[in-house]
């Protein structure tokens, strides 16, 4: 590659970058180098239909292979970039990347895209077989192949990943215990209500949820895992381990360059770093929030991951970027079905809409009566109707939310004059 854009990472939000980029009518080379020895491919199936096996390998591919020829994009797979120098010369953004094999890319244009890696367990007996991570497409074939002979499952992390696995295993009949150090699960996602609904479905579906529970440590024999130790005592029989305690954005290379990082690669609205000249997007990023433009946060989903590369697209070309849109996430575990519209950080208030014993009910959340965000389980149209109406700059009104018998788009309507009107 001679000059053009280099994104480094093949992620899902390095794909939308190249991609977005020619949809916008750049004419110049496009790099795409992923560490990964896989083209770009879809990660959210990873905990869920491929580990049950109602997808394989092929399906999880963005795009076809003849694809990336055909887009103009130099697809370069398996291959890490180590050092990245900015020249002191030439075009404002222009320098040079090495990857650990000894290539070398030139680039005018560079974007960040490396994403995120799972995080591990300080903690003896760590690197035992048998315990596993699930973040990219090799760790969830692995976990899939060793899911078929394992019968007790030890799933540490009660968070949307580690609840995933474990909906996972327990349907496939295994004997599955959920270890989170925290009093409640994905507690910094959802409300204690919510929390409250999955530790109680899980434990109904035959789970073990134990809470407020430290690992201090794991047993073997011959090198494969037999056992987790906790920090009470407890020894708990395993044949298989996930860990599921969260990610740490990669900032080596932001940090090479001297970008500001805190907690992720700090980013603007338009997916600019510190340095204007260089660009990022997605998991490896913390960027201004994206309903007030208050503070900041990182937030791990496709939708952020798409939007924030196709800003990064534009920036890095000089148009326009469009507004902000409302963040969106889902978590299927089994036959329960989140879908996440909004962000919840710093309700005052929240109204719960339905009944969760159902495992048909919703969660509206609002600061200063103001709506901020919906937990819907198992109710895709109360979902629908609270995404749009952050959409529109409508609410609900809390008084009438709470009733299951009204229709949240009939709410809406009632919320978008009541906007108008004011």
């Amino acid at each position: 590659m001679a000059g053009g854009t280099l994104i480094v990472g093949a992620s899902q939000a390095g794909l939308q970058l190249a991609a977005s980029l020619g949809q916008f009518g750049d004419t110049k080379p496009i790099a795409l180098v992923g560490e990964e020895i896989h083209p770009p491919y879809q990660r959210p199936p990873l905990s869920k239909e491929f580990l049950t096996r109602a997808s394989d390998l092929e399906s999880l591919a963005l795009r076809a292979p003849s694809y990336y020829a055909d887009a103009g994009i130099d697809l370069v797979s398996g291959e890490r970039v180590t050092e990245v120098a900015l020249s002191s010369s030439g075009s404002p953004g222009s320098g040079v990347a090495r990857t650990a094999s000894g290539r070398s890319f030139a680039f005018d244009r560079l974007a960040l895209t490396v994403g995120a890696a799972p995080r591990r367990l300080d903690v003896p007996g760590a690197g035992l077989d048998g315990i596993c991570c699930l973040r990219d497409r090799d760790d969830a074939a692995d976990l899939r192949g060793r899911l078929e002979s394992g019968a007790r499952v030890v799933v540490v992390g009660g968070g949307f990943i580690g609840l995933e696995a474990a909906a996972v295993a327990r349907a496939l009949g295994k004997e599955v215990t959920v270890v989170e150090a925290a009093d409640r699960l994905i507690s910094r996602a959802v409300a204690p209500v919510v929390s409250e609904f999955y530790r109680q479905a899980h434990v109904r579906r035959g789970t073990r949820v134990l809470l407020s529970a430290a690992v201090s440590g794991f047993e073997g024999a011959d090198g494969r895992v037999t056992a987790v130790r906790l920090a009470d005592g407890t020894v708990l029989p395993a044949d298989l381990v996930v860990v599921g305690v969260g990610v740490l954005p990669r900032t080596e290379l932001a940090e090479q360059l001297g970008l500001a990082c805190d907690r992720g690669i700090v980013v603007d609205a338009h997916a600019r770093t510190s340095n204007p000249r260089v660009h990022a997007a997605g998991d490896c990023t913390v960027q201004p929030h994206p309903v007030t433009g208050l503070g900041t946060v990182r937030l791990e989903s496709v939708q952020n991951a798409v939007a924030q590369a196709t800003a990064a697209a534009a920036s890095l070309l000089g148009r326009p970027v469009g507004a902000t849109p409302v963040p969106w996430f889902w978590s299927y575990q089994g036959d329960l079905r989140l879908q996440i519209a909004g962000l919840s950080t710093g309700y005052d208030e929240y109204v719960v809409r339905g009944e969760p014993d159902s495992e048909r009910f919703s969660v509206l959340y609002y600061r200063q009566r103001e709506l901020l965000a919906i937990d819907a389980v198992n109710s895709p149209a109360d979902y629908m109707a609270v995404r749009r109406a952050l959409t529109d700059g409508a609410t609900v009104p809390p008084s009438a939310a709470g009733d299951p018998g009204t229709p949240l788009k009939t709410l809406l309507a009632a919320g978008r004059a009541a906007v108008s009107s004011s």
